[in-house]
């Protein structure tokens, strides 16, 4: 997606300026906004400070305010994104959940259409983390890590009390959240399948076979 950046409106200056930290907050969006963009246009290997800072219409001084190098924006980026996916997953389904199937199906729908709605975000919390360096890696792996121990304790909260299945081990609640990720990736990828939607009744069936059968 080559081009121009987008027109940005600019922050007021003088007496009509905004308050400092309102200013800083605003610029670090902008610039994350634009990280993303940029990392997913490019790849994070090709990316650098001076096109994400062109890309939010600032400097690069500015950038290096916020950011000490694109590892750290990549990072910020990434928790930012996992951030947004929790919450939504969160605020899925309302509690108590009354049928275990429609629990695990809002939650997967959560999932999909989040990443529909921002893909850059997705981009990165998906593919272009994965070239971002050891720290990148580590915090990718505590990630996933801490998505399976959510899954993990929904399941044994909510499925024995809606007649559904359990997980035997936390392991088995990981490998759901690895093959999601991986087909999701894929699909950010690759295109296949044409849309997000068409892997939630695959992710679906992946995790409902993955718990014990009462």
């Amino acid at each position: 997606m080559a081009g121009s950046p987008p027109t940005r409106t600019p922050i007021p200056r003088g007496r009509h300026a905004p308050p400092l930290e309102v200013r800083v907050s605003v610029q670090r969006r902008r610039l994350l906004e634009s990280a993303a963009a940029v990392f997913a246009r490019h790849g994070y290997a090709d990316a650098t400070a001076e096109a994400i800072a062109r890309e939010a219409g600032m400097s690069k001084a500015t950038f290096y305010e916020h950011f000490a190098n694109k590892e750290e924006c990549i990072l910020a980026l990434f928790d930012e994104a996992a951030t947004e996916v929790m919450l939504a997953l969160a605020n899925a389904t309302p509690e108590p959940p009354t049928d275990y199937r429609e629990h695990v199906r809002a939650g997967l729908h959560a999932f999909l259409r989040t990443l529909t709605e921002h893909p850059e975000p997705a981009q990165v919390l998906l593919v272009e983390i994965i070239g971002a360096g050891p720290r990148a890696a580590e915090r990718r792996d505590a990630i996933l890590d801490a998505f399976a121990e959510v899954l993990h304790r929904d399941n044994a909260r909510w499925a024995a009390k809606l007649g559904a299945g359990t997980f035997a081990t936390r392991e088995d609640a990981f490998a759901v959240v690895g093959a999601l990720v991986e087909l999701a990736s894929r699909q950010l990828r690759t295109g296949h399948p044409a849309t997000m939607a068409e892997l939630e009744p695959v992710a679906e069936r992946f995790f409902l076979g993955a718990l014990t059968q009462e």
